[in-house]
This record gives C-alpha cells, structure tokens and sequence, in this order.
C-alpha cells in the first residue's frame, strides 16, 4: 500500500517541470488534511515549490538561471482552466502584453467570469475581478489585449506612436478573430481597428 506521501510524491514526479498543482489534485489520495501535509512535507525538502495558499509547482530549471518560478500568467491560466472561467488581461498587464509599457505591475488584474479571488503571491498578488459577459466575448487574444489596453490609456490619450505598435500587434491577428472582436470594442477602439482590417484586405 502506498501512502498518502508516496502517491502524490509520484503524481508530482511524473509531470513535466513548470507544472502547476491545486490541493484538489491530490485528494483521491487521501483527505484534505493528509495531502496538506504531504505537500508540507515535499516543500521542506525542496521537491516541489509553495505558489501561493493552496498552489504548488514543480520548478523549472535553467543551466545558468537555476529554478525559475512559474510566471503569473502561467498562474493565472492554470486558476482558470480550472474553474473553467474566461480571463482576460487588464490594464497595465494588457499594456505590457503588447509592447506598450515596460512597467511590471505588482498587482495583475484579470476580468473573469469565474470566482472574484485575490492570490498572494508574496510582493505580487493577482486579482480577478467579475465582469460582464460582453468582456470576455473575445476571441483574438491579441485583439482582446488590445482593447483592454486602449481602455487603460484612455480615448484621448492615445499617442500616434501607440496606434502604430498597437496596428503592428494586430497584423499577427487572425484576421476573422479581428473581424469578430471589432463588433465588441467601443467606437472609437473600433476606428484603430478598422484601420488593422483595411490593411490586411489591401496587402
């Protein structure tokens, strides 16, 4: 018989470096209480890394940069698929996503459909807010960035130079998931759009 320990050592060992795990994962092996402690245990002797409450990870590992933590997007994602919810990049955080800011935001915002939570990451933390359906329609992962960045600049805020990294973003588009999106976006977001469009039917 294998115990609570062994079964989710294995479990861990067996997937890939850079994989995340919930505490869930692991309860068919015993109860909430026994998995904790496991989990406590595998933490001490550094086999796998503490993300966040709840949240763990079996670290990458690079030649030269050592174990590298999982990215917040890599958290963020992992959060959602398992709630099954829709998330989508805000402000400075859409920004960053598209060359727009060089500015790391220590809190990441995410619009959902899932649960509103807050993850503490230490220094970090990333938060999903509830939003309405309409702002998850997207299904351009570009062009959904995109019109999250553009609401954080702001209507008259929007420097030429930004129009033109932001049109530069949505040339790499798939130009039906640009077509789809469009009809989502505010007027004046769909403007610098249209533009995208009319360049990918001339070229």
């Amino acid at each position: 018989m294998q115990s609570v320990d062994d079964k989710v050592i294995a479990k861990i060992k067996k997937a890939k470096r850079g994989s995340l795990f919930f505490t869930e994962d692991f309860l068919s092996f015993g109860s909430a209480k026994a998995v904790a402690k496991a989990l406590e245990r595998m933490v001490e002797k550094e086999e796998v890394f503490r993300v966040a409450r709840g949240i763990y990870a079996r670290l990458e590992k690079d030649p030269i940069l050592g174990l590298i933590k999982p990215s917040t997007e890599a958290i963020a994602q992992a959060i959602a698929k398992r709630d099954k919810a829709r998330i989508v990049p805000t402000g400075i955080l859409a920004l960053n996503a598209l060359g727009l800011s060089t500015q790391v935001p220590m809190n990441v915002v995410y619009l959902t459909d899932g649960a509103k939570r807050k993850i503490d990451l230490g220094k970090r933390k990333i938060l999903f807010k509830n939003t309405a359906p309409k702002n998850l329609s997207a299904i351009g992962k570009i062009s959904s960035l995109v019109i999250q960045a553009l609401k954080e600049i702001g209507k008259d805020n929007c420097t030429e130079n930004e129009i033109q990294i932001i049109l530069k973003q949505l040339a790499k588009e798939e130009p039906y998931r640009l077509e789809h999106d469009i009809r989502l976006a505010p007027e004046w977001i769909r403007v610098i759009m249209r533009q995208a469009i009319n360049t990918s039917k001339n070229g």
